[in-house]
C-alpha cells in the first residue's frame, strides 16, 4: 500500500540519546580496572582517561565531516569503501561480523547480566551460568525490539540515555561530596612511576576507548537523521564533551572512595562503589547501570544492522540483507544476522580477553577510515563541505590509532594475533567470491534460498533512494 524504504526518523534529540546511550553503557562500569590496571596508578589512569576523551573527540568531529561529505549510512563500512576501496571495506566488514561486532555486543551484553544479577548475590558474586543467561535474555529483548519498529527503538534509547546520565550523577555525587570533606588519601604519590609499564599503556587506552566508543554510531544513520549536515556535527559535540566531563568526574569519584586495590580486585567497580559509599542505593545502581548496558546493546543492534544493509545495497553482502519488511520498514535480516555469533561469544567468552580481542581490529580500520578523510580531501579539493576541520585533526587521530594498533601487538601478542589473522582471512574470500561476483556480476549461487527466506521473512528491496 506504500513505498518500502527506510525512513527519517532520527532527529537531533534521538541523534544525541543514540550517541549518549552509545556511549555510556558497560564501559564506565567495567573500564576502570583495565586502564588502572595497565596504566600502574590513579594519576596515570586519569591522564588515560581524558586522552582517550581527547582523541575521541579528534575522531567524533573526523567522523562528523565524513559524514557531511558522504551521504550514506553505514559507518567505518561506506567511509572505507568511498575513499580508500572495495577490499579495505570487506576486511573491515569480515573482521567486523565476525570479530569486532560480536565480541563488543558480548562484552556489554555479560556486563548486562553481572549487574542485573549482582543485587541479588551481593556480597558473592554472582554465578557465571546465571550471569550468561541473563545477558543473553537482554540481548534477545533488544533483538526482538529492533526488528519490531525503528520508532520504539528510538524512543527506548532516548529514555535510557537519561537512566545513564542519572547513574552517572548518582556516581559522582557522593565521590565530590567526600572529596569536599577532605577525603584524598587515595589521591596520595598519584602519579607512581615505578608501576608504570610502557608496553601496557595501549591496554589502558583500548579499555578507555572501548567505554567512549560510540561516538561514531550517529554516521552508521545518515540515511536515516533528519537534517544530517546540521545534525551530525552538533549531535557529536555535545554528546562527546557531555561524556569527557561525566566520565572524569566518575572516574575521580571512583577512586575517592574506593583505594587502587579495591578496585583492581573488584568485579563491578560500580557495586563497590555504593556498597562502601551510598549503602541506601545499593540494589538500585547496579540495576541503573544494567539499563545502561541495555541501552548500549540497543544502540549497538540499531546502527550495525545499517552496516549489513548497505554492504549488501553494495554488492559486497548476500542481497537477503539490503531487505526492508514490508510492514515494520526495519531491516530484519540486518538485524537477526548477529543472533547466532553473539550467543556463542557469550556462552565461551571473558570480558577482558574479548575487549583486547577486539579492539585491535576496531582501531586498525578507525584509524583506515579517518586516513580515508585526508585521502577524500586530496582527490575531491573542489567538493564543498557544509562541516570541515582543521587538518591535524584526522591526521593526529590516524597516526595515534595506527600507533596503539602497531604497540598492541608487544603488549597481548595472543589476543592480538587472533584479531589480525581473523582480518587477513578475508582476503581469499575477497578474491574468491566477491571481487569475481562483482566483476562478473553474475547472479548469487544462494538466489533460490533467498528467494524462499524472502517470502518467509516478508521483506522486499527498498523502493526509494534515500541518499
Amino acid at each position: 500500500e506504500e513505498a518500502v524504504f527506510l525512513r527519517k526518523k532520527i532527529t537531533l534529540l534521538r541523534a544525541f540519546s543514540l550517541l549518549i546511550g552509545s556511549m555510556v553503557g558497560s564501559g564506565i562500569f567495567i573500564s576502570p580496572k583495565g586502564v588502572l590496571k595497565n596504566s600502574g596508578s590513579v594519576g596515570f589512569s586519569l591522564v588515560v582517561w581524558f586522552a582517550c576523551g581527547l582523541l575521541s573527540m579528534f575522531g567524533a568531529l573526523s567522523y562528523a565531516e565524513l559524514g557531511t561529505r558522504i551521504t550514506k549510512s553505514g559507518g567505518h563500512y561506506i567511509y572505507i569503501l568511498e575513499t580508500l576501496g572495495p577490499l579495505p571495506s570487506f576486511l573491515f566488514l569480515w573482521a567486523e561480523f565476525f570479530a569486532i561486532r560480536p565480541a563488543n555486543s558480548a562484552v556489554v551484553s555479560l556486563a548486562f547480566g553481572r549487574y542485573m544479577l549482582e543485587p541479588f548475590f551481593a556480597p558473592c558474586a554472582a554465578p557465571v551460568p546465571a550471569v550468561k543467561l541473563v545477558s543473553l535474555l537482554g540481548y534477545y529483548m533488544v533483538l526482538t525490539l529492533n526488528s519490531w519498529s525503528v520508532t520504539w527503538s528510538a524512543r527506548l534509547q532516548t529514555a535510557l540515555s537519561i537512566v545513564k546520565l542519572l547513574a552517572l550523577a548518582l556516581i559522582i555525587v557522593p565521590g565530590m561530596m567526600l572529596l569536599a570533606q577532605g577525603h584524598t588519601e587515595n589521591f596520595q604519590n598519584a602519579f607512581d612511576r615505578q608501576s608504570l609499564v610502557l608496553d601496557k599503556l595501549p591496554l589502558a587506552f583500548y579499555a578507555g576507548m572501548f567505554a567512549y566508543s560510540g561516538w561514531f554510531q550517529a554516521s552508521f544513520v545518515r540515511e536515516e537523521l533528519v537534517r544530517p549536515e546540521r545534525n551530525i556535527p552538533l549531535a557529536v559535540i555535545v554528546s562527546v564533551i557531555t561524556v569527557i566531563v561525566g566520565y572524569m568526574l566518575t572516574n575521580v569519584s571512583y577512586y575517592t572512595v574506593l583505594g587502587t586495590q579495591d578496585v583492581l580486585a573488584s568485579p563491578a567497580v560500580a557495586v563497590s562503589f555504593v556498597q562502601r559509599a551510598f549503602k541506601s542505593l545499593i540494589s538500585v545502581v547496579p540495576v541503573l547501570v544494567a539499563l545502561s548496558c541495555f541501552g548500549t546493546m540497543n544502540g549497538g543492534i540499531f546502527t550495525f544492522s545499517r552496516t549489513l544493509f548497505v554492504a549488501s545495497r553494495e554488492g559486497q553482502w548476500p542481497p537477503l540483507f539490503s531487505m526492508i519488511h514490508i510492514r515494520r520498514h526495519t531491516p530484519l535480516p540486518a538485524v537477526m544476522l548477529m543472533f547466532p555469533l553473539v550467543t556463542a561469544m557469550v556462552c565461551i567468552g571473558d570480558i577482558y580477553h574479548l575487549m583486547n580481542f577486539f579492539s585491535f581490529s576496531r582501531w586498525l580500520f578507525i584509524g583506515l577510515a579517518t586516513l580515508g578523510l585526508i585521502v577524500h580531501r586530496h582527490r575531491h579539493p573542489e567538493l564543498h563541505s557544509p562541516f570541515k576541520v582543521p587538518l591535524f585533526i584526522p591526521v593526529s587521530f590516524t597516526i595515534i590509532c595506527l600507533f596503539t594498533v602497531a604497540m598492541s601487538f608487544y603488549s597481548d601478542p595472543v589476543n592480538i594475533s587472533i584479531g589480525c589473522t581473523m582480518v587477513l582471512s578475508g582476503f581469499p574470500v575477497y578474491y574468491l567470491i566477491i571481487h569475481r561476483q562483482m566483476s562478473n556480476r553474475c547472479r548469487s549461487p544462494f538466489y533460490y534460498l533467498t528467494h524462499k527466506l524472502q517470502l518467509l521473512l516478508e521483506v522486499v528491496q527498498q523502493e526509494i533512494k534515500t541518499y
